[in-house]
């Protein structure tokens, strides 16, 4: 088993009041299927917010929105004090490489090592490093991942835990200020799951990260989350710690704790 390394509970680590992402009244539909009817949310600098929803709620459409990957029909996404449905793709890539993305599978290329993957994202994003800054860049990713075994093996080589670690190592060698995890653990045996949910709050502890998760393990949820928003509907219907959230009056939110 891969041992990350020891770390403190992480609602004990304190999180600043910056709003540094806030969603008003986003709204999204494709055709006749309307799939945000309003969102609103927060996030402040140095948080891990966690969004809850069934599937089909639209929570990875949230984030995808959050980053131009998919338009926005309506409302405002400020990033670091920016309207980015204002902007063109030029400005847009600007806040893009402060952002990092780890997608559900996590979209390793197959036909590159380990190596050439993390290669790949840094240059495109940092094309005027050295190769001794390149090779330094993507060992400390690996090292924070602790995974430094594995920089000349092929994707198909590696387990599915594995995957997703080097699909985190890929996200944080850009250092980007947010990261969003979607689904981080799905697909993943319990002991897995729990190593990257430790591994989320291991990276954000370390490069000071401000994190959305997208997920449905309540176990990542409790683990990794200050707080936590629930999506139904389109609409974000709860909002709170995990331990209010479990005592919530409401039944439909008290079913996500069962």
């Amino acid at each position: 088993m891969i041992q990350t390394k020891p770390l403190k509970d992480k609602k004990t680590t304190a999180h600043s009041t910056e709003t540094i992402v806030e969603l008003k009244n986003l709204y999204k539909s494709f055709g006749d299927n309307a799939v945000l009817k309003g969102v609103n949310l927060l996030v402040n600098k140095g948080e891990d917010l966690v969004i809850l929803g069934r599937s089909g709620s639209g929570k990875s459409i949230t984030i995808k929105c959050l980053v131009g990957l998919i338009r926005a029909d309506e409302g405002e996404i400020n990033i670091f004090g920016e309207d980015i449905t204002k902007m063109n793709n030029t400005a847009l890539n600007e806040i893009r490489v402060r952002i990092g993305f780890l997608f559900q599978n996590g979209a390793l290329y197959d036909s590159m090592t380990v190596r050439q993957n993390l290669e790949f994202t840094l240059k495109h994003h940092s094309p005027y490093l050295s190769s001794i800054e390149v090779d330094e860049a993507i060992l400390e990713a690996l090292e924070s991942v602790g995974l430094e075994e594995a920089i000349d093996k092929m994707p198909s080589e590696l387990s599915g835990g594995m995957r997703k670690r080097i699909g985190l190592a890929r996200t944080i060698i850009i250092k980007p200020e947010i990261i969003l995890y979607d689904e981080p653990t799905s697909g993943l045996d319990a002991i897995t799951a729990r190593e990257i949910s430790e591994l989320i709050l291991y990276v954000q502890k370390k490069y000071k990260t401000t994190s959305i998760i997208i997920t449905h393990d309540m176990a990542c949820a409790k683990l990794t989350g200050n707080r936590i928003m629930i999506l139904k509907d389109g609409v974000m219907c709860a909002e709170g710690t995990y331990a209010a959230l479990e005592k919530s009056k409401d039944k439909w939110v008290r079913s996500f704790f069962i």
